[in-house]
């Protein structure tokens, strides 16, 4: 398995990993929605019970209906602690692809395409920010 991470923060001071994870192309819902998960640096080696995967594959399906969900309701739906839930959904916030809001969590798009298209320009503007950053160190080096 080839990776290479690229983590990077958005303005919000979110931090997303970016794993490169070579792809093995399946017809599988579930091995595809993980490579994805993986290759968004989602998971770790502590994860081992895939608990985590859990709580995203259940926003990735409450996202298509736009439906919030709250910690409980994950803890009843999948057997899981609030803790261990809370923790979870802790993280993929901080990761800025879930959003708190009254009722519950969501991604923070209604389809999985579309988060990644705003990682992705978040990540543009990161770079784009950082390049311009390293341009005005290297005219003061002279």
């Amino acid at each position: 398995m080839f990776m290479n991470s690229c983590p990077f923060r958005r303005n919000m001071g979110k931090k997303v990993m970016i794993v490169r994870v070579r792809r093995n192309p399946h017809n599988d819902l579930n091995q595809e929605l993980q490579w994805v998960a993986n290759s968004l640096g989602l998971f770790n080696l502590r994860d081992k019970d895939s608990s985590c995967f859990r709580v995203f594959i259940t926003l990735v399906k409450k996202a298509k209906r736009n439906e919030p969900i709250s910690s409980d309701q994950i803890a009843e739906k999948l057997n899981l602690s609030r803790g261990t839930v809370v923790h979870h959904l802790t993280r993929l916030m901080d990761s800025g692809i879930v959003v708190r809001e009254q009722q519950g969590y969501l991604l923070r798009e209604n389809d999985l395409q579309k988060v990644v298209q705003d990682i992705k320009r978040d990540m543009e503007e990161a770079l784009s920010e950082l390049l311009e950053v390293a341009k005005e160190i290297d005219e003061k080096l002279g």
